[in-house]
C-alpha cells in the first residue's frame, strides 16, 4: 500500500483484496466521501450496513492501526483540502521545478480532465442529462463565492435550450421568492467546491425540503451538499496557485449542455432560430463588413 497516497486512492486501489462486506463498507465511503467516515465506527457501520468488526478489518487492511488512526489521518486530508489560499500558495511555491508556468500548469489542468473523465459514472451523466432534459422539470441553478461564475455560464447557455432555467442569487434575501417558486420536481444544479460554504449547504437543504432535486457539480472530496444530491459529478481541481482550477468543471458543464441539446433538439433548433432572428432584429451584434 503506498503511504503516500490519499485514504481515497488507496480505497479504490484495495477494492479487488477486499471481501464483500468490505467492498460494500468502502463503496459507501467512497460515495459519500469524506463525510462519511468522519462520525464514530457505530454510525458509520449502520449507515454501510455492515459490523463495527467490518470497519476495523478495512481499516487495517488500508494499513492504519484501527479506525481512531484511520480517522485522524482522513481528518489530516479534511484540513488540507480547505486550507486558504495563501497557504496552498506557500505549499506549492517552495519546490516547483524549473519549467515554465504555463507548462507545469497546463499539465496539471490536462492531468485534472483525465483523472475527472475518468471517474465519472456514464450512467450516473447519462441521468443528469435526461433529467436536466426533461421539459415537466424546471430547472435552477446556483453556486458560492468562486462558482457563482460557473452557475451563471451554465444558466446563460441552458436558456439557449430549454426554457424555464433560473440563476439563483448568492444573496441569502433572495432566497425565498425563489423557494417559493421551487417545487416537487424542479431541478437545483449546485456548483460547490473547496472551501465548501455554509450558504450553498443552507439553500440545498432548504430547496430539498421544497421537493427539488438537486444535481451537485463539486470536487473530489465532495462538498457537504452531496448528502442531498441525488445525483454527485465530481471533478479534480488541483493546480500549481493559490486557487484551485475549475477547468474540469467547465468541461463537464458544456459536456452537459451538449448532451441536454442532443436530447431536445426538436425544441431547442425552433428556440435556436427565434433567437438568431431576435438577434438580427436587435442589431446585437456587429456585422462583418
Amino acid at each position: 500500500m503506498d503511504a503516500a497516497a490519499t485514504i481515497e486512492d488507496r480505497m479504490r486501489a484495495a477494492m479487488g483484496d477486499l471481501t464483500r462486506a468490505e467492498r460494500q463498507l468502502a463503496s459507501h465511503i467512497l460515495t459519500h466521501y469524506p463525510v462519511a467516515a468522519l462520525g464514530s465506527i457505530t454510525e458509520l457501520a449502520r449507515a454501510s450496513g455492515v459490523s463495527n468488526p467490518t470497519v476495523v478489518r478495512l481499516c487495517q487492511k488500508l494499513g492504519f492501526k484501527g479506525y481512531p488512526d484511520y480517522q485522524q489521518a482522513l481528518r489530516g486530508e479534511v484540513e488540507a483540502m480547505l486550507v486558504s489560499p495563501l497557504a496552498k500558495h506557500d505549499r506549492w511555491a517552495g519546490g516547483v521545478p524549473d519549467t515554465h508556468i504555463l507548462n507545469r500548469f497546463a499539465d496539471a489542468v490536462v492531468a485534472n480532465l483525465q483523472a475527472t473523465l475518468g471517474q465519472i459514472d456514464h450512467a450516473e451523466f447519462d441521468a443528469t442529462a435526461a433529467l436536466l432534459a426533461n421539459p415537466d422539470r424546471r430547472v435552477f441553478a446556483m453556486g458560492g463565492r468562486i462558482t457563482h461564475a460557473m452557475a451563471e455560464y451554465f444558466v446563460t447557455l441552458m436558456k439557449n435550450v430549454r426554457p424555464n432555467v433560473t440563476l439563483l442569487s448568492g444573496m441569502s434575501n433572495t432566497w425565498p421568492p425563489a423557494l417559493l417558486d421551487m417545487s416537487a420536481g424542479d431541478v437545483l444544479v449546485v456548483f460547490d467546491i473547496r472551501r465548501y460554504e455554509n450558504s450553498v449547504l443552507q439553500l440545498t437543504e432548504l430547496a430539498v425540503e421544497q421537493g427539488a432535486e438537486v444535481v451537485l457539480v463539486t470536487d473530489r472530496w465532495l462538498s457537504p451538499a452531496a448528502a442531498h444530491a441525488r445525483h454527485v459529478l465530481a471533478c479534480h481541481i488541483e493546480a500549481p496557485s493559490a486557487w484551485d482550477s475549475t477547468v474540469s468543471l467547465l468541461v463537464l458543464v458544456e459536456t452537459l449542455l451538449a448532451s441536454v441539446q442532443d436530447r431536445t433538439w426538436t425544441v431547442t433548433e425552433g428556440r435556436l432560430k427565434r433567437l438568431e432572428e431576435l438577434y438580427a432584429r436587435s442589431r446585437f451584434f456587429r456585422r462583418h463588413r
